[in-house]
């Protein structure tokens, strides 16, 4: 089923949406969920509530790309989900915050909500402005929460040219950002 079925679906209250959806993206978003938790049953719980969370917001909201709508609900709720367990594992997820940090302004430099969409639009904007390989990388690599390995190997690079690739791009994001006046030097 198409998005924009899938969407009216939602937008007239069909509940054939939740079950449509569950076949056209759960899958998609078990991925994005068991990346972080690595844990089978709280990626399971995470797609259903991925799909209630659909449910109250569209409508009045109308997703442009229905996949990443999901894929970002699935991500934040799987996020939240390792906050609340209080987890300290060292897992791919940490690492890759870990990462981020030495590149994005800390929360207590941002003042609020919309000075957080700014800056989420600014890196869209550099992101789009990569070379394709990179941008894909960088969003497996802190979107997803891919070992570097297995980037790696799905682009046919070792895993420290892939390293490279990463480090090198994380420095670019920072000085673009430093420009954009996000964070100081």
């Amino acid at each position: 089923m198409k998005d924009t079925e899938l969407i009216e679906l939602y937008f007239n209250r069909d509940e054939r949406a939740i079950e449509a959806t569950k076949e056209s993206y759960g899958a998609y978003c078990f991925k994005v969920a068991f990346a972080l938790l690595e844990d089978r049953l709280d990626a399971e719980e995470c797609v259903l509530d991925t799909l209630s969370r659909a449910w109250n917001a569209i409508p009045p909201e109308k997703p442009i790309r229905l996949r990443a709508y999901l894929a970002k609900i699935t991500r934040r709720l799987a996020l939240e989900r390792l906050e609340r367990a209080g987890r300290q594992k060292r897992g791919e997820a940490q690492t890759v915050l870990d990462e981020l940090a030495e590149v994005l302004p800390s929360s207590a430099d941002t003042a609020g909500e919309a000075e957080t969409r700014e800056l989420g639009r600014a890196v869209n904007g550099f992101i789009r402005g990569l070379p394709e390989r990179e941008a894909n990388i960088l969003i497996r690599r802190c979107f997803y929460s891919e070992p570097v390995k297995q980037i790696a190997r799905s682009y046919g690079l070792n895993e420290k040219h892939a390293a490279v690739i990463l480090g090198r791009t994380r420095k670019k994001l920072r000085a673009y950002l430093i420009k954009e006046g996000f964070i100081d030097e």
